[in-house]
């Protein structure tokens, strides 16, 4: 007897409590580690800080991943897998609510149920979409890097965060849909979509029997991820406009960074390093004046290449700063913001020791990426 097509009624009359087979192995397979990779993505999404970046994408991919998996089981699956069995009409679910929940009983999904699985599947492709956008305007990394600008970032960010809090609600009514219904019923429907079986009874409704074409399914899903991959790896080499500038001269390395991190021009406009610049002889309580000739060679780089003409997410937070006197990253706004999960106590103590010091966390942080994947918050280190 195959796992994805139901036992016959001379099966179901000799063995009455095997029950009537409604979810196959791949619904039972798909649906748990939908909740296990959306429970992580919230998880390291809502609640963890930045350095959790690299797990919330993976989970968050992965749950996109068996969601087209599942659009394409809804049309090569068994009866109750496929939408044909399951999607309501607008009769079909002002009928149900009419009638109320008591007189009848879906054997799949009944017409409330299935509107819900359709927006919890849609949702989380919308967040797989917006998290994508996300990540190619503010981060300037995958397939939309070199379409969106990092203007952008915030928006979709917002956007994303939006509707995973709108995937959060969903997911609260479904749980309390599948309690009601259980109680209801007198049937134990999370235990259903471990077994797969439910009990037959007088009256049920049940899908018309269709066949399924795994097959079909395996080289359709093999055909879309291929066709993604291809799409995905051509649109992530594409050039970007405007990049934080790659090559540090040397005369900026033996000047500025003998004393400190070598700042990237991309963390200041040009008009907030031209304050800098001219006021070398008060460097934050130093004295720190050069050759007029090797300062104004440092000024022009800098300004040829700061944040206002960068096309990064850190550019555009520093891209605003006017200050009349020159002010620390981490005295501003921006800085406090991004960093106000962070233990006061971990920039006191070795190996950071001060605010200023970004590359004790950020291990790109000279070249003004900044990117969250490459964020490690060091541990006191053991005497």
């Amino acid at each position: 007897m195959s796992a994805f097509s139901a036992p016959p009624d001379e099966y179901l009359q000799a063995n009455p409590r095997e029950g009537h087979l409604v979810w196959d192995r791949f619904i039972r397979v798909f649906h748990w580690s939908l909740v296990a990779s959306v429970t992580i993505a919230l998880i390291s999404g809502l609640a963890l800080d930045a350095t959790w970046s690299r797990l919330h994408l993976v989970s968050g991919t992965f749950a996109v991943a068996l969601v087209s998996a599942r659009i394409v089981w809804g049309f090569t699956g068994p009866a109750y897998a496929r939408f044909s069995g399951f999607v309501p009409s607008r009769q079909q679910v002002v009928a149900y609510l009419k009638r109320g929940t008591g007189h009848m009983r879906h054997l799949g999904h009944n017409p409330l149920g299935a509107l819900m699985v359709l927006a919890l599947l849609a949702l989380i492709l919308g967040l797989g979409a917006t998290g994508l956008a996300a990540l190619g305007s503010g981060l300037k990394t995958g397939p939309l890097a070199a379409i969106l600008p990092a203007s952008q970032g915030g928006v979709w960010s917002e956007i994303h965060e939006t509707a995973a809090l709108a995937l959060l609600g969903l997911i609260v009514l479904h749980l309390g849909g599948v309690i009601f219904e259980s109680r209801r019923s007198g049937e134990n429907l999370p235990r259903a979509m471990i077994t797969g079986r439910k009990a037959r009874r007088m009256g049920d409704i049940a899908a018309p029997a269709r066949t399924a074409h795994p097959i079909v399914a395996v080289l359709s899903v093999s055909g879309l991820l291929l066709v993604s991959a291809l799409a995905v790896t051509d649109l992530s080499q594409r050039p970007l406009s405007n990049p934080p500038v790659a090559v540090i001269p040397p005369v900026y390395s033996a000047e500025c960074a003998a004393c400190h991190m070598a700042y990237h021009p991309a963390t200041r406009p040009a008009a907030s390093w031209q304050v800098m610049m001219t006021g070398l002889q008060d460097h934050f309580g130093e004295d720190a004046s050069l050759p007029q000739e090797t300062a104004a060679q440092i000024s022009t780089w800098l300004r040829r290449h700061a944040a206002d003409t960068t096309d990064s997410k850190p550019a555009t937070l520093w891209a605003g700063l006017r200050d009349t006197t020159p002010v620390a990253l981490p005295d501003t706004a921006q800085w406090k913001r991004l960093h106000d999960s962070v233990d006061a106590d971990t920039f006191r103590r070795a190996p950071v020791y001060s605010r200023s010091n970004c590359v004790a966390c950020h291990a790109d942080a000279e070249t003004g990426w900044f990117s969250p994947f490459r964020i490690t918050l060091p541990k006191e280190p053991t005497p």
